[in-house]
């Protein structure tokens, strides 16, 4: 199966013509170190970003430290009136995102930084209002992130996990450590909230995506 499913990645990655914005984007976060998408996952982010679309949303969040590469895909998808919101605590990373998004051509005004923890400032952002929200963050912050994301995003919005699944490891019940402990918490958690549709997909370390319905 893993190696039906490196084939299928690797035909994705190969019949896929990536513009330079992104190609230099994934560049940059392999130099720094930082973690991103595969193409694969790009794709459904551009995807989601653009089938929930609609009338009266704000947007959406990327809350990673690769939001140059992660922003790319969501702006492609997303309508013209609306702005994406980046937000990360390291001053280096936005800086480098701002760069590249000016490099492909998005007007500052698509795009809002801001400069913090993500669970120090999402409370401060409209309840009901964004159509997605991606986050890849540590599995000791997963669940705080849910209870932070959930309240934001419109009906039919999605709330996207990246390497939330730790590569299946939350399945080996002889696995006690604290970031297992944490993320089998968290998938345990998500799958009880009411109105949410949960997907759970093979890509990265295990991504989840949760629908408000």
């Amino acid at each position: 199966m893993s190696n039906a499913f490196e084939y299928l990645r690797t035909y994705v990655e190969s019949t896929t013509e990536t513009d330079a914005a992104v190609a230099r984007a994934r560049e940059d976060a392999a130099e720094f170190g930082l973690p991103a998408p595969d193409e694969m996952t790009g794709q459904l982010l551009t995807t989601l970003a653009a089938t929930t679309n609609g009338n009266g949303s704000t947007g959406a969040i990327a809350i990673t430290p690769a939001a140059g590469l992660v922003g790319l895909y969501i702006l492609n998808g997303l309508a013209d009136n609306t702005t994406l919101t980046c937000i990360d605590p390291e001053s280096e990373h936005q800086r480098q995102a701002k760069a590249l998004f000016r490099e492909a051509g998005y007007s500052p005004s698509r795009v809002r930084f801001l400069l913090s923890r993500p669970l120090d400032v999402m409370s401060r952002l409209a309840n009901d209002s964004y159509q997605l929200v991606f986050g890849q963050v540590s599995p000791m912050d997963l669940k705080a992130l849910v209870d932070a994301a959930w309240p934001l995003l419109r009906r039919g919005g999605a709330l996207v996990l990246a390497d939330a699944l730790l590569d299946g490891t939350i399945a080996d019940q002889t696995r006690k450590d604290r970031d297992t402990q944490a993320a089998r918490d968290a998938d345990e958690y998500i799958r009880s909230i009411e109105g949410a549709h949960v997907a759970r997909l093979p890509l990265g370390a295990g991504l989840t995506v949760v629908t408000k319905a």
